[in-house]
């Protein structure tokens, strides 16, 4: 791919396109659909992301929960800016035990029990794992004809299948499995010849890959970054915090990552970045999202805009926390959120690219340096 330079007025640094390893991107990708790692349940999912930061030399940081922090210095150390993606997804927890040793569950996330019919799923018990399906209860077509398509959908109607001998909720228990154990649901990931991939959970681990091939070639090629730019893999936004306590106190503006919502009256696709106005918690950054929209355009990433009814991200939380932060949402459209996902390598592409853009890009203004600025100072829009 050839580099595009800018200058940078203010400070004569050059903003440069770089070039996206797609094979880094998408193997990254496909490794963490791999781990099963619903809100709550994420130690392993860490541990990988630590090993894949190392390998890049990337010094980072765990929080007490878990969420990584790691760091790309830059000129200058303070305020700086944050990209942020999770690794938790959706899943489910042992709410009760039936008598007929099936499992009743809760939902990990906001997820509809339609899409959790038929999946094959791991059950993570206190010492062992244990395979299983969920199941409608009325599973069978020889048995309830057609009440198996009048039945409703909902959790309080399916129930989980595990493969083990065991018909009783006291057979259940005594090989190990508990209420309160973490089910983690199949991916099935799968990669078509025409570039598309298709998955469960693709929100947000296509965001992790996204980040860290921006990274990966930022490093490689030697990038100048104006500020100290922290990458953020937060652990609970499925559940609603999210990056509510990942940040440094010196973070003037964050750029979140996450999935775009490909559905009739949405404006995202599979192809290209979707730069989200506004969510369900109010517009973003003006000034922060206006920029995203300046780099795209300057440096010829393909790129729409998207307003999102019901959908919060990590910037939600980070806000909700008491940081003063300018916040923007940069998104890969994915068709059937929340189900079963599927988005483009088109799509990966454009956000690695989008965001190795943003972080070379000076801050937005010199002025959020202070916590507090004069109307003199202030950079108000000229419309």
């Amino acid at each position: 791919m050839t580099e595009i330079l800018q200058k940078i007025p203010a400070d004569g640094r050059e903003i440069r396109k770089l070039p996206i390893d797609m094979d880094y991107a998408t193997g990254l990708l496909m490794e963490l659909l791999e781990i099963r790692s619903p809100s709550g349940y994420t130690d392993q999912i860490v541990n990988v992301m630590c090993e894949r930061i190392e390998e890049l030399g990337i010094p980072y940081e765990l929080t007490r929960r878990g969420a990584i922090r790691a760091d790309l210095e830059g000129a200058r150390h303070s305020p700086d800016r944050a990209v942020v993606a999770h690794l938790d997804t959706l899943g489910a927890m042992v709410k009760a035990i039936k008598r007929n040793g099936r499992l009743h569950l809760a939902p990990i996330g906001h997820w509809s029990a339609r899409f959790a019919e038929g999946a094959r799923v791991t059950v993570f018990g206190d010492s062992a794992q244990f395979r299983g399906q969920i199941l409608p209860l009325k599973a069978s077509g020889h048995t309830y004809n057609r009440e198996i398509d009048s039945q409703p959908v909902g959790w309080d109607n399916v129930e989980l299948r595990v493969d083990v001998v065991a018909s009783n909720r006291e057979e259940i228990e005594a090989h190990g499995i508990n209420i309160g154990d973490y089910v983690g649901i199949d991916p099935n990931p799968e990669r078509t010849p025409s570039g598309f991939i298709n998955s469960r959970h693709l929100d947000d681990k296509v965001g992790v890959a996204c980040m860290m091939a921006a990274a990966k070639s930022a490093l490689e090629n030697g990038a100048d970054l104006p500020v100290d730019c922290h990458l953020l893999f937060t652990i609970s936004e499925e559940v609603g915090s999210g990056a509510s306590a990942v940040l440094h106190g010196d973070v003037s503006e964050m750029l979140a990552i996450d999935n775009g919502t490909t559905a009739p009256g949405q404006n995202s696709s599979e192809f290209g970045a979707t730069i989200s106005m506004m969510d369900q918690t109010g517009p973003f950054d003006y000034h922060l999202t206006h920029k995203l929209l300046r780099l795209a355009r300057e440096f010829d990433v393909p790129h729409q805009r998207d307003v999102f009814r019901y959908y919060r991200t990590d910037a939600a939380a980070a806000v909700e926390a008491g940081n003063d932060i300018r916040t923007a949402l940069l998104t890969f459209g994915i068709d059937a959120s929340h189900g079963y996902e599927r988005i483009h390598e088109n799509a990966i592409q454009s956000v690695a690219e989008l965001i190795a853009l943003y972080i070379q890009s000076p801050p937005v203004t010199e002025e959020d340096k202070k916590l507090l600025a004069t109307r003199q100072a202030f950079p108000f829009n000229e419309h």
